[in-house]
């Protein structure tokens, strides 16, 4: 199973960016999707999270300004980001909770990380 993760990039300031995620491989489910991100000398942070159902949930210095959605039949998971400030600076990797086997239980799968720089 490999997460595919795309649409990083420099913005300005007040700017929007999409993030992409697919996951491929040897998949019979995709349970939760969700996007992290780890700015420089800090940790990785969860920034928003969706179910199967669609379901969301966001940290709150996102909330308003982003929205994440998938798209279930392409096992892809999608960042929309509007609004952007310096402070989103950071690489962004994507998760995924997958079930490789009917019967078995769902694994961690991550994206290999997409660099997100807001700059003037």
């Amino acid at each position: 199973v490999q997460l595919q993760a795309s649409g990083g990039g420099l913005v300005q300031p007040g700017g929007s960016l999409r993030l992409s995620c697919a996951a491929s491989g040897n998949i019979f489910s995709v349970d939760d999707m969700g996007w992290y991100r780890q700015a420089p000398g800090k940790q990785r942070e969860l920034v928003a999270t969706i179910t199967s159902g669609g379901t969301t949930n966001y940290r709150d210095s996102v909330k308003d300004r982003w929205i994440i959605s998938r798209a279930n039949a392409k096992n892809t998971v999608y960042l929309q980001m509007n609004s952007l400030k310096p402070e989103d600076t950071a690489v962004y990797y994507c998760n995924a909770k997958i079930v490789r086997y009917a019967g078995t239980w769902s694994n961690d799968y991550w994206g290999q990380g997409t660099l997100v720089t807001v700059s003037s």
